[in-house]
This record gives structure tokens, C-alpha cells and sequence, in this order.
């Protein structure tokens, strides 16, 4: 993450009035969709891959309790190899 995870905190509490639906966008290697999945609570997920089909796009809008909720996917995002999160 570009931001300090205190800073990162602060911004979704600015910017979000929780509880509240949020939206993760995650751009993975083809192979690496079932790891992001399996990150994702149960919600509105949805994939879509490139014109070459190295890649897929998983886009989620998911009810998040709080921003702690929000990081928690974050940090588990991140360590999915080849991941780029938008």
C-alpha cells in the first residue's frame, strides 16, 4: 500500500460513512482468481477477463462493518502474487 495503514484508516472513516457497501477492484493473473475469491466474503462479486485471457478483473461491492473489515482484505489482497489493486 502507498499509504501508512493509520493514514489509510483515516481516509475510508473521511470518506465513508460505515456500515456501508464498498467497492474492491483487484486485477490478477488468470490463475490467481481463485485466491482473490477466496478472500471476498459472500456479495456481489463479479469477473471479467481480458481480450487475451491472461487476466482477470474481479470487481466486488461488499456491506464492510467498519474500515478495519476494509484493510483486512486489503492485507490478504496484497499478498496474492501478481495482484494490482485499483
Amino acid at each position: 500500500m502507498g499509504l501508512s495503514v493509520s493514514d489509510f484508516k483515516k481516509k475510508l472513516e473521511e470518506q465513508h460513512a460505515f456500515p456501508t457497501i464498498y467497492m474492491f477492484k483487484f486485477i490478477v493473473p488468470s490463475d490467481k482468481e481463485p485466491e482473490v475469491l477466496n478472500i471476498l466474503p459472500e456479495g456481489d462479486v463479479s469477473s471479467k477477463s481480458s481480450k487475451q485471457g491472461k487476466y482477470i478483473s474481479v470487481t466486488a461491492q461488499l456491506m464492510m462493518s467498519d474500515s478495519d473489515a476494509v484493510i483486512e482484505i486489503y492485507k490478504e489482497a496484497h499478498k496474492i502474487e501478481g495482484l494490482i489493486a485499483l
